[in-house]
């Protein structure tokens, strides 16, 4: 199950990553050669695995899945270092580069807003992403990243784009940042797909006094037997014609 020893020069690097969650995932595979989401879970109180996983990724350093046997007998998924020759520190920009001066940047361009809601966040609230994910741009930097090059996403947003990318074949297989710069999840004012799915998608949150008009529609819907999806769109198309 467990491969080789890493080389000693990539330890050595490998142990030069600072931030915690990263250095988290790395100071467990070095010393027990593999981590599973359970552990990441249970253990160190990480509830979206594939997030501290990628975070290793991002500083450069390959990590490839598995499946072990977890404590209920059920296959769970476990991660341990990839082929050391595949490393890329020398364009190291993970998360260690999200800076205090990069968030007000954005924020100054952008306001200070989720870029898939479109709602308004308190600053803190907010988190700084990258456009096109880093497993899949990563190869392909020269002069490195800009401020343009990263988005601002609450929580619940910057989940969703993590779960849907993780799923996505060109995450996967195909790798090419052109494929990304035309999803949602990348650019959602000018996008022709989502994860490689001809769809579109509208992100509605209700907020405040709007909070009574969802409650209305949620009524109305129910009164119906009608999804709200469904009656939603109804109601858009009318007003369309």
């Amino acid at each position: 199950m467990n491969k080789p020893k890493p080389p000693k020069e990539f330890i050595k690097l490998c142990k030069k990553v600072i931030a915690k969650r990263p250095r988290t995932v790395i100071d467990h595979i070095l010393k027990h050669g593999f981590i599973t989401t359970q552990e990441l879970k249970d253990k160190y109180g990480y509830n979206h695995p594939p997030r501290a996983v990628r975070d290793v990724k991002e500083n450069g350093i390959p990590i490839e899945m598995f499946r072990v046997e977890g404590s209920d007998g059920r296959k769970i998924a476990a991660y341990r270092f990839g082929d050391p020759k595949k490393a890329r520190f020398g364009k190291q920009m993970g998360r260690t580069a999200f800076t205090k001066e990069l968030k007000q940047e954005l924020i100054k361009n952008f306001g200070a807003k989720c870029a898939i809601y479109l709602e308004p966040f308190d600053e803190r609230d907010l988190q700084i992403d990258h456009r096109i994910p880093f497993e899949v741009i990563g190869d392909s930097l020269e002069g490195g990243f800009r401020a343009g090059d990263f988005m601002l996403l609450c929580g619940s947003a910057n989940r969703a784009k993590s779960w849907s990318c993780e799923h996505c074949l060109n995450w996967l297989e195909q790798k090419d940042p052109n494929i990304c710069h035309s999803c949602y999840w990348a650019y959602p004012e000018n996008y022709t797909h989502i994860a490689m799915r001809p769809i579109r998608l509208l992100d509605i949150m209700w907020t405040g006094d709007e909070v009574e008009v969802y409650d209305r529609l949620k009524k109305k819907t129910e009164e119906l037997q009608q999804e709200m999806p469904t009656y939603v769109k109804k109601i858009i198309s009318r007003n369309l014609q």
